[in-house]
C-alpha cells in the first residue's frame, strides 16, 4: 500500500462496453471492489470522487447496431440506460455515471489528441491495413483473428494473443481472417496516425516496475513486466469509421479516434461533468490518489497506455494503483455473452429482487483477486444458508427478539458486573476475551480494506457476527433469566453494541443489510457518532441505555432448493439450445416423426406406469404453466405438478382418466413436492392430449 498521504481520492471503475447488458463476471471484476473501496473511504470521511460510463464508440457498436437493425445512436442508448438501471438498482454508488457520448467528452477527448500532437507526439503514416471486402470496412485489430505466430492459437486476435499472452500486430498472424464476416481479408492502404508506444518504455520500466512493484497486485505487475520486456511499438490511435469521435485536425477526415484511445479520457471527461468547476484537482494535485478498478484484460491499457497518454498530454497525474482481478467463471465453464452463458445483472434483480446483498456477499467470498474464481448457484446457496442466515441473521435476531422479551426492546443497563460466583466470573472471562477478539477482527478488516483484500475483509467482518454468536452461546443469557437478570442485561448491553459495530463494519459490502439494521437498532435516534469506528478501528460504543430499539426483523432467508434449480435449468436450457444450433448447422434436419434412439427392453421394465384419476386441480401461484394436480390411484392419493396449464383449465381436468409415472423421484416445483409425471400425446400443432387408459381399467392399474 502507497505511504504517501493523499487529500483526495480518484476511484475509477473500467467503462463498460455498450454493446449488451451486464453480467456477474463484470460486477466481480471492477464495480463490486471498487464500490467496496468507496464506500469504506467515505465512512472514513475521505474526500472521493467515483467515476463510471458507457463506452460507446469501436467497430463492435456499428456491428452490434448493423443487426439489431437500429442506429449506432439508438444501439448505445438501449444498453446505456439497461447498464446505468441495474447498477443502480444493485446499489453500485457512482458518483456520476456518464457516457462517452457526450459533448463533453468529444471536446476533452479531441483536445488531448490535439495536444498531444501539437508537442509532436505523434507519427502519422500511411501503412497497409487489413480491409474487409464483405463489409466494406477496415478491420480494427480485435476484429482480426488468426494463427499466433507464437504458441500456434488458432484464434489469437490481431493485438494480443490471450492465450501466451504474446503482443502482436494484425500483420503477423497467419491466416488472418474477419471476426466480422468470416472473409479473408485484403491489405489496403491507409492514413493513420500513431501514438510512439516505445518512447515511453524506459520511462515505464523506472515508473512502473521499479518506482510500483511493492503496490502492484502479482497479476498486475507480471502482465506490465512482460508487455515491456518484448518491446512497446507505436499503436494506431485513429480509425477509419463513421462512428466515433472526429480526428479535429486537417486530413483527419472520415476518420475517428481509437476507441481505446478515446475511452479512458471518459474518466475525466466524467468528473469533469460532475465538478465542472474545480475538475483539476481531482486529475492535475500531486495529493490526489487516482486509482483504477478492472479485468485483467484491461490491465495493458491502464498501466501502460493510458499512463503514457497522460504524460504525454502534460501536467496530470498518474494512477497510483490497479488492482485488476482475474476472470469469473460460471458453473465450470467461461462466461459466454455470444452463448448467453452468464448470470445477467438486470435478470438476477428481476427474478431475485430481494436478494441483492446476498449477491453482493457471494462474488466477494469467491472474489478472483488473484486466480479465476467459479460461480455456482449450489455454492450461493450454501453461503446464504449457512453464513449469511445461519451466522449473520441469526446472531442478530436473537440479540433483537431477547431484548425485546426481557427489557422490552430497550437497551438494558450495563452494569458493574462483580465476580461473585461462578457464573458471573465465566461471563467476565468470555467478555473480556470476545472484547479483544473483536478488535483484532476490525483492525483486520480495516487493513484489508486498505490493500485492496476484500474477500478476506469481508471474512473479518462476517468474524464480529461468529465471536457474536460465541459469546451468546458461551453465556446463555436466556438460562440466567429466572435468577439474574442483572447479568443478563449486561450480556445483551454488550451483544447490542457488538450488533451495532456489525451495522457499521458491514456497510461496505453489504450496504442494504446494514440499512436494515441500522432500522433495527434505531440508529438515528441514538445521538452518538458511529463514525468513530472507522477513525479508531476498534469497537466503539454505539447505544446508550435506555435506548429504543426498533422492530427486530429477519434480515436474510434462506435460498430454496426451488430457487436455485430455477436458475440452474435455465443454463442447461441455454446450453442445450446452443448445442442444438450448433448441430443443426452441421447436420441436415430430422425427420418429423423420426424414432429415437433404441433402447434395452431392461430400460423400459423400469418404469412403473399406472392409471390413475385427477380428483382436483388448481393453477400453481406465478407459474403460467403449472398445474397442481391430485390424483387417486386406488391405494393412495398423489400430488403432481404438470406443465400443461398453457393447454386445460382446473376444470377440464377433474375427473380425466390417465396415466402416471409412478417411480419417478420427488421433485419440488414452486415449492410444491410432485411425486410423478403425466403421460401426454402431442400433435403436429403442439397440442397436448391426454393418454387416456380408458374407463375399464382400474385405478393403480399397472400399464405395460
Amino acid at each position: 500500500m502507497s505511504t504517501k498521504k493523499f487529500n483526495r481520492y480518484t476511484i475509477t471503475a473500467a467503462l463498460p462496453y455498450a454493446n449488451g447488458p451486464l453480467h456477474i463476471g463484470h460486477i466481480a471484476g471492477a464495480y463490486l471492489p471498487s464500490d467496496i473501496y468507496v464506500r469504506y473511504l467515505r465512512l472514513k470521511g475521505e474526500d472521493v470522487v467515483y467515476i463510471c460510463g458507457s463506452d460507446e464508440h469501436g467497430v463492435a457498436i456499428t456491428i452490434g447496431a448493423k443487426k439489431e437493425g437500429v442506429t449506432p445512436r439508438e444501439f448505445i442508448e438501449k444498453y446505456h440506460q439497461l447498464m446505468k438501471g441495474a447498477f443502480e438498482e444493485f446499489g453500485i454508488s457512482f458518483d456520476i455515471y456518464s457516457r462517452t457520448s457526450t459533448p463533453t467528452h468529444y471536446a476533452m477527448a479531441q483536445d488531448f489528441f490535439k495536444k498531444i500532437h501539437a508537442d509532436g507526439g505523434l507519427i502519422e503514416e500511411t501503412s497497409d491495413q487489413y480491409f474487409d471486402e464483405k463489409e466494406q470496412l477496415f478491420l480494427a485489430d480485435r476484429y482480426i483473428i488468426g494463427t499466433c505466430p507464437v504458441c500456434a492459437n488458432e484464434n489469437a486476435y490481431g493485438d494480443q494473443c490471450e492465450k501466451c499472452g504474446t503482443s502482436l500486430s494484425p500483420k503477423q498472424l497467419i491466416n488472418p481472417r474477419s471476426t466480422v464476416s468470416g472473409a479473408v481479408p485484403v491489405l489496403k492502404p491507409t492514413k493513420h496516425w500513431y501514438f510512439p508506444l516505445d518512447r515511453y518504455e524506459g520511462w515505464l520500466k523506472e515508473w512502473l516496475l521499479e518506482g510500483h512493484k511493492a503496490d502492484l497486485k502479482s497479476n498486475v505487475f507480471g502482465q506490465c513486466k512482460s508487455w515491456l520486456d518484448q518491446g512497446l511499438q507505436p499503436r494506431s490511435i485513429t480509425r477509419d469509421l463513421d462512428w466515433g469521435i472526429p480526428v479535429p485536425i486537417a486530413g483527419g477526415e472520415g476518420k475517428v479516434l481509437y476507441v481505446w484511445f478515446d475511452a479512458p479520457i471518459g474518466y475525466i471527461s466524467a468528473t469533469k461533468e460532475l465538478k465542472p468547476n474545480d475538475w483539476e484537482k481531482y486529475w492535475k494535485s500531486d495529493d490526489t490518489r487516482l486509482i483504477h478498478f478492472i479485468g485483467k484484460d484491461n490491465i495493458v491499457f491502464h498501466c501502460i497506455i493510458f499512463p503514457s497518454m497522460l504524460k504525454a498530454a502534460g501536467d496530470f497525474i498518474l494512477p497510483d494503483n490497479v488492482p485488476a482481478n482475474e476472470f469469473l467463471n460460471l458453473e465450470g465453464d467461461k462466461i459466454s455473452t455470444s452463448r448467453n452463458h452468464a448470470v445477467w445483472l438486470h435478470e438476477y434483480l428481476k427474478e431475485l429482487p430481494n436478494r441483492k446483498d446476498e449477491l453482493r456477499y457471494v462474488l466477494t467470498s469467491i472474489a478472483p483477486e488473484t486466480k479465476d474464481a467459479d460461480f455456482t448457484w449450489k455454492d450461493y446457496q450454501q453461503r446464504v444458508n449457512s453464513e449469511l442466515v445461519a451466522i449473520l441473521g441469526n446472531f442478530v435476531n436473537r440479540v433483537m427478539v431477547l431484548t425485546w422479551k426481557y427489557f422490552d426492546g430497550k437497551v438494558p443497563a450495563e452494569h458493574e458486573l462483580p465476580n461473585t460466583n461462578e457464573v458471573r466470573a465465566r461471563i467476565l472471562e468470555k467478555y473480556n476475551t470476545t472484547h479483544e477478539e473483536l478488535d483484532k477482527s476490525v483492525a483486520e478488516m480495516t487493513k484489508c480494506l486498505n490493500d485492496f483484500r476484500f474477500r478476506e475483509g469481508q471474512f473479518h467482518m462476517m468474524n464480529l457476527a461468529r465471536l457474536g454468536n460465541k459469546f451468546l452461546a458461551d453465556t446463555e443469557p436466556w438460562k440466567l433469566a429466572k435468577d439474574d437478570m442483572e447479568a443478563v442485561g449486561c450480556i445483551l448491553n454488550y451483544a447490542l453494541t457488538v450488533v451495532g459495530n456489525i451495522a457499521i463494519a458491514c456497510e461496505p459490502f453489504l450496504p442494504h443489510t446494514a440499512a436494515s439494521l441500522k432500522q433495527q437498532l434505531n440508529a438515528a435516534a441514538s445521538g452518538i457518532d458511529w463514525s468513530e469506528f472507522w477513525k479508531k478501528n476498534q469497537l466503539i460504543r454505539v447505544l446508550a441505555p435506555g435506548h429504543q430499539l426498533g422492530k427486530a426483523e429477519l434480515l436474510f432467508r434462506n435460498v430454496e432448493d426451488e430457487e436455485v434449480d430455477i436458475q440452474i435449468d435455465k443454463l442447461r436450457k441455454t446450453k442445450e439450445t446452443n448445442q442444438a444450433k450448433k448441430m443443426s448447422e452441421t447436420t441436415p434436419a430430422p425427420q418429423e416423426n423420426a424414432i429415437k434412439e433404441a433402447i434395452q427392453f431392461d430400460d423400459f421394465a423400469k418404469l412403473d406406469l399406472r392409471v390413475g384419476k385427477i380428483t382436483a386441480a388448481e393453477k400453481v401461484e406465478k407459474a403460467d404453466k403449472l398445474l397442481k394436480l391430485s390424483v387417486d390411484l386406488g391405494f393412495e392419493q398423489r400430488t403432481i405438478v404438470s406443465g400443461i396449464a398453457e393447454h386445460f383449465t382446473p376444470e377440464e381436468v377433474v375427473n380425466k382418466l390417465v396415466t402416471i409415472v409412478a417411480n419417478l423421484a420427488p421433485r419440488k416445483l414452486r415449492g410444491i413436492e410432485s411425486q410423478g409425471m403425466i403421460l401426454m400425446a402431442e400433435n403436429a400443432e403442439g397440442k397436448l392430449q391426454f393418454v387416456n387408459p380408458g374407463s375399464d381399467f382400474e385405478l393403480g392399474a399397472i400399464v405395460r
